[in-house]
């Protein structure tokens, strides 16, 4: 009878030692899923969309929060780098990163090698220059002039345009605001949001806006072409985002208004 109770005694730590593998099995496989990571590239010079405050490493702004909502809404962990804009597209086609946001206007040229999202912010064109220029009042005044722009935008584009104008590109918009301030330039030429943004920071003691908006234009979320998969799921949070009132939120928070 011991023999046999021995036996059974036996049995039965052998069956609680086997349910206990089990778990531990089930519970290393759900450690060892994968993280679902979304690469974003972006240029942190672009205020009020992507920049980066004094002293903070963490990157801020409107595209940014955007971004992390859309992230999230995913399931995705955001991973955002920095590096120059005209890096940006070379850097989707190399497979470096997943994502690009900052500021991108949706052009034709630029949809020939990157896929974009739906629009996300509408903006245009103004020109700004030193506060005590009475002589430039509108884009059209600008013939001969000394322009400042930021590299690889739609303003240096436009600024290209302008007869014998002697344009110089500058790596963010701080710096071309600093060359009119400093008198290297007669004007400067960016998105409406952004200049409008750098006088409400301070710049409005040394420049001004003259004219109208020019150039309206859309941004977008660019993605590698191939990758249309990842842009539907992007367009479908966003649409989520607009509906519920989130997207209206950051527009309210970043840019003091209502989105119209």
């Amino acid at each position: 009878m011991k023999k046999i109770v021995f036996l059974l005694m036996s049995v039965l730590m052998l069956l609680a030692l086997a349910v206990a593998g089990c778990g531990g099995t089930k519970e290393e496989s759900k450690e060892a899923e994968p993280v679902k990571l979304l690469r974003v590239g972006t240029e942190p010079a672009f205020a009020p969309f992507e920049f980066q405050k004094e002293g903070s490493a963490e990157f801020t702004g409107f595209d940014m929060d955007l971004i992390r909502a859309i992230g999230k809404k995913l399931g995705y962990k955001v991973e955002i780098s920095s590096m120059g804009f005209d890096a940006l597209i070379p850097a989707l086609n190399s497979g470096n990163i997943d994502v690009a946001i900052a500021g991108m206007s949706i052009t034709d040229e630029r949809k020939k090698v990157i896929v974009f999202s739906d629009p996300y912010y509408t903006s245009g064109l103004i020109v700004m220059v030193k506060k005590d220029d009475a002589a430039i009042k509108s884009f059209n005044d600008l013939k001969g002039k000394r322009i400042a722009v930021q590299i690889g935008t739609t303003g240096a584009n436009k600024a290209a345009e302008i007869p014998n104008a002697q344009v110089t590109a500058f790596n963010d918009n701080t710096a071309a605001a600093m060359e009119l301030k400093n008198g290297g330039a007669d004007a400067v030429i960016n998105d409406s949001p952004v200049l409008k943004y750098y006088l409400q920071q301070g710049g409005s003691a040394d420049a001004k806006i003259v004219g109208e908006v020019m150039n309206s234009e859309d941004y977008g979320i660019a993605v590698k072409k191939g990758n249309e998969k990842l842009a539907a799921e992007i367009n479908k949070a966003l649409a989520e985002m607009k509906q519920n009132g989130e997207y209206a939120q950051l527009y309210k928070t970043w840019f003091g208004e209502e989105k119209k």
